[in-house]
């Protein structure tokens, strides 16, 4: 993955300021992305697709997710006004997305145990 993908400097200044907290933080993050990940695919309104991207498109950004950012960022703006089709479709880039940076994520948290 590219800078366009993830931003190591975002993970890199975590990691300074986190210290023995940052394996946790990487970890929530995995784990909260799949929970929302799960009601952006299945939201039946627009007001829960808005306010699921928001909250992901905060902690993503936070993470340096940077096109993950950006697709949230375009789901949370458009999702009242896209067709049913392009939600789906944006959802699914936002899902491919994911599934793409998600094993650089596990791959820092394997590189920061947690400390005993």
């Amino acid at each position: 993955m590219d800078e366009t993908h993830v931003d190591r400097g975002v993970l890199s200044a975590l990691r300074e300021v986190m210290e023995e907290s940052y394996p946790g933080l990487l970890d929530i993050f995995l784990a909260d992305s799949e929970e929302r990940l799960k009601v952006l695919r299945t939201a039946d309104s627009a007001a829960l697709l808005v306010e699921t991207a928001h909250s992901f498109k905060g902690s993503s950004s936070n993470m340096g997710a940077v096109r993950l950012t950006r697709l949230l960022h375009q789901l949370e703006q458009q999702a009242a006004s896209l067709p049913c089709a392009a939600i789906q479709e944006l959802v699914g880039k936002i899902d491919n997305e994911f599934a793409g940076i998600r094993p650089l994520y596990e791959a820092e948290r394997q590189r920061c145990p947690a400390k005993i």
